[in-house]
């Protein structure tokens, strides 16, 4: 009796035999499509990679389809070789002109460095929630250094080019590129968010004020200082020069503002002096 007539004659075990090769070609070989990047996990270490992204790779030629691994000692981790969305919504940035805005924004990445992606996050969806936090942060930070009237310009080009790279900065810890950043929307937010920007601003202004006027203050005691010390040298001098001529002269200025005074005309009231009074030294004579 042949090999063949042997194994016809008992269906049950050519049935056992072929589900046995099902189970443990399913255990061994692994299909990996052109769009996934697949990292083989030997003891919880990367072993190999396999079709990584590379530009300008040609389409079927970068190493996809069936991957052997040793069954329950390796495991298969997979991530999208394709361009990945992060999207962040109703995220409030301040600008320098005191407007709070709601801006929508979005970033295109692609991951390039699958092991580091595995090592520094772990998964694709990790990876999409960290950049969408750094976006976040990245557009206050810039949006934060400029006014609401750029966004309305071509400065706009010069602000999403800023925080693509600052994305694009950190994106690499993680093993992955950013292609595109966009603002989809950039609001003034009704209600109350637009009142309180409005006291901010007003609060800002009343501060900005109070600097300017006591700066003014400070730049007038400064000067009247100067000037009280050119006034007290001056009279210094001419002091200096004829003394009789200067005590004559600031007592003539006394007795006008003591007599003839606005203060004097208005009141009723009398002055007294003793003629050897020394108050009246300049009218006795020498």
């Amino acid at each position: 009796m042949s090999f063949f007539d042997t194994v016809l004659s008992r269906p049950l075990r050519l049935i056992f035999g072929l589900v046995v090769l099902l189970v443990i070609a399913s255990l061994t070989l692994v299909i990996v499509p052109e769009d996934k990047q697949a990292l083989i996990i030997r003891y919880g270490q990367i072993n190999s990679v396999v079709n990584q992204y590379k530009p300008n790779e040609r389409f079927g030629s970068s190493g996809a389809g069936l991957v052997a691994r040793i069954p329950f000692f390796d495991s298969v981790v997979f991530f999208d070789k394709r361009i990945l969305g992060a999207n962040m919504q109703n995220e409030r940035v301040l600008t320098t002109d005191q407007y709070l805005l709601e801006v929508d924004a979005f970033a295109r990445f692609r991951i390039t460095n699958p092991s580091r992606t595995y090592t520094s996050i772990r998964s694709e969806e990790n990876l999409k929630g960290q950049l969408t936090s750094i976006l976040g942060s990245s557009l206050r930070n810039e949006l934060g250094k400029r006014s609401f009237a750029s966004l309305l310009s071509a400065e706009r080009g010069n602000v999403m080019t800023n925080i693509q790279n600052a994305l694009n900065r950190e994106a690499r810890r993680y093993g992955a590129e950013v292609i595109d950043v966009r603002i989809k929307r950039a609001d003034l937010p009704a209600g109350t968010p637009l009142d309180a920007a409005f006291n901010r601003m007003r609060s800002a202004r009343e501060q900005e004020a109070v600097a300017i006027r006591a700066l003014g203050q400070k730049e007038a005691q400064i000067i009247r200082g100067n000037a009280d010390a050119e006034a007290a040298r001056i009279y210094a001098e001419a002091y200096g020069k004829d003394a009789q001529f200067y005590d004559f002269y600031r007592a003539m200025q006394s007795y006008r503002q003591t007599f003839l005074g606005d203060t004097a005309k208005n009141a009723n009231n009398s002055i007294i002096l003793s003629p050897n009074s020394e108050y009246l030294r300049q009218f006795r004579g020498n």
